[in-house]
């Protein structure tokens, strides 16, 4: 069982940075970052492979945010930056084995999950 943490949240202006932390109990594979707001479905920000170090980053995120991973620490990295309004929302961390590099981003191929940090952008 994998348990997450996620950090680092908060309340900037747009063109602001913050930069989320996700801590990792357990062995994990690839590590990603999702957003979510009340009006859309959870979406993929980020993914990074624990072994490979294999990236992937959604068309929003691509230029402005960082995917990064300490392994020694188990964990996970976000740094955003010029962030924007439509940035806000609740971000979560995910563990999982996505069936291939093309789910990466796909929710339903993580199977942990943190509590989630609000990130507000105004």
């Amino acid at each position: 069982h994998v348990q997450l943490v996620e950090s680092g949240g908060g309340s900037v202006q747009a063109g602001g940075s913050l930069r989320l932390s996700c801590a990792a109990s357990g062995d994990t594979y690839t590590m990603a970052w999702f957003r979510q707001t009340p009006e859309k479905e959870r979406e993929g920000v980020a993914a990074i492979h624990r072994g490979g170090g294999v990236i992937s980053y959604a068309d929003s995120a691509k230029g402005r945010f960082t995917i990064s991973q300490d392994t020694t620490k188990n964990s996970v990295f976000l740094q955003m930056n010029n962030l924007k309004p439509e940035d806000t929302g609740v971000y979560y961390c995910a563990a999982g084995h996505p069936s291939s590099l093309y789910r990466v981003l796909s929710p339903s191929d993580y199977t942990y999950w943190g509590q989630g940090t609000q990130v507000t952008v105004s």
